[in-house]
């Protein structure tokens, strides 16, 4: 029965059972975590071939020394994969180090150096992004750094609010940009419909040519089944739309081989990736051409990349698995919180009754379970509705993972009646 559906009595009763298993989880001295996406250990073991792939052998097919300094677009075989990431040509790619985030940072900087905030003083406005929400804590960050004025828009079972988009560009032309994880979306696992991707493409015409579609596909080959989601390219439609200069694309193999030694990749036209070298030249002589071509060794084409991510699939499958018996098991038809079951990706969305989050979170973490903070998935840690939960389920092992959601379902119910026998 939905919990609204008991009488007073009832709901005291449940109130007690709960009561005493949380206060027997608080003297259990738990420590366990759900904050961040992170692969497990076993994950990171699928990679450990890595080390020693090269044999000594360091020369490219053209007789280039990746030992060597230079090269700042990255080796071409490196480029190539980065290619099969985002399905663009890998004149139109270069490959960083291990983070695409500090890609993303560097391109906004490049945009504000050389065009947005001469802009701002001309026309003395704030310079302001679109954030789908829930969202991306760490796009977030960036804009912050940068003292960007962020503006949320709804996340809706096909992608963002393309309506409000529309309407908020052709009102105020100091938004310069929007933030997108367009497949499995952090931390609804949603993927964008071709329709909508066909509408971002146009976004531009609307807004500007000074508008850049951040598009961080960092979720593109990390299926949890097979019968993968598809996602339209983006490029494809932005050159048919003549707004290719406006999109801005990023993958990474952060989640693909080792989390902190991967390589990332930024696929955009060519003019604007010759002016993005051009500004990094200032600061960087070249890339880790040796873990390019580690990675190019033993990703290989995109049979090889196939192939490793079924064998994440195979390990994190049924961490995904459990989120879902374990919530429909002890809250289905509740009435008390909803949830995403995401066909890829690295999170499960969970939104409890409006104003529980901070209190469920802090529940948690009392008995020992910690989660990530209230508000995060939100500009400026804001969630109008303090709803939005986002677990992460990768890093623990099954028995820790399977503790940690025993504790987060006791501290839901237990909210929820509390905040119920209020009324």
């Amino acid at each position: 029965m939905k919990l609204e559906q008991l009488s007073i009595t009832q709901l005291e009763e449940r109130q007690l059972q709960l009561e005493k298993q949380y206060d027997a989880y608080k003297s259990a001295g738990l420590s366990l975590d759900l904050t961040r996406g992170k692969p497990g250990a076993e994950q990171l073991d699928l990679s450990n071939s890595l080390d020693g792939i090269l044999q000594g052998f360091y020369l490219l097919q053209d007789g280039t020394d990746v030992r060597n300094y230079g090269g700042l677009t990255g080796i071409a075989e490196a480029r190539e994969l980065g290619g099969l990431f985002m399905d663009l040509p890998a004149k139109e790619v270069m490959v960083g180090g291990n983070s695409s985030l500090t890609l993303m940072y560097n391109y906004i900087h490049f945009m504000m150096e050389s065009v947005w905030l001469k802009e701002s003083k001309s026309n003395n406005e704030t310079i302001k992004f679109l954030c789908p929400v829930p969202g991306y804590d760490r796009h977030f960050t960036i804009c912050d750094a940068f003292n960007i004025e962020m503006i949320p828009v709804n996340m809706l079972d096909d992608g963002p609010d393309m309506d409000h988009i529309e309407k908020l560009l052709a009102q105020d032309a100091s938004i310069k940009g929007i933030w997108c994880v367009p497949k499995y979306s952090n931390p609804t696992g949603t993927t964008y419909s071709a329709e909508v991707v066909e509408r971002f493409a146009k976004l531009p015409t609307i807004a500007g040519d000074h508008f850049k579609i951040m598009w961080d596909n960092a979720y593109a080959v990390h299926h949890l089944n097979d019968q993968p989601d598809q996602l339209s390219n983006l490029m494809d439609a932005a050159r048919e739309a003549d707004t290719a200069e406006s999109v801005i694309m990023f993958a990474s193999t952060s989640k693909v081989t080792f989390a902190g030694s991967g390589i990332s990749f930024i696929g955009l036209s060519e003019d604007n990736l010759k002016a993005f070298e051009k500004f990094l030249s200032a600061s960087a002589i070249g890339p880790d051409k040796v873990n390019q071509l580690r990675h190019v060794r033993f990703l290989v084409d995109a049979d090889g990349i196939q192939a490793h991510m079924r064998k994440h699939k195979d390990i994190i499958g049924p961490r995904f698995d459990m989120v879902d018996n374990v919530l429909n098991q002890h809250l289905g038809n509740r009435g008390i919180a909803d949830w995403t079951k995401p066909m890829g990706g690295y999170f499960v969305s969970l939104n409890t009754l409006p104003g529980l989050a901070s209190t469920v979170i802090k529940m948690a973490g009392d008995v020992g379970v910690k989660l990530t903070p209230a508000g995060a998935t939100f500009p400026n840690g804001d969630d109008p509705r303090n709803q939005n939960i986002r677990i992460a389920p990768t890093f623990p092992s099954m028995e820790a993972l399977r503790q940690a959601l025993e504790v987060f379902v006791v501290c839901l119910e237990l909210a929820s009646i509390q905040q119920l026998l209020k009324r």
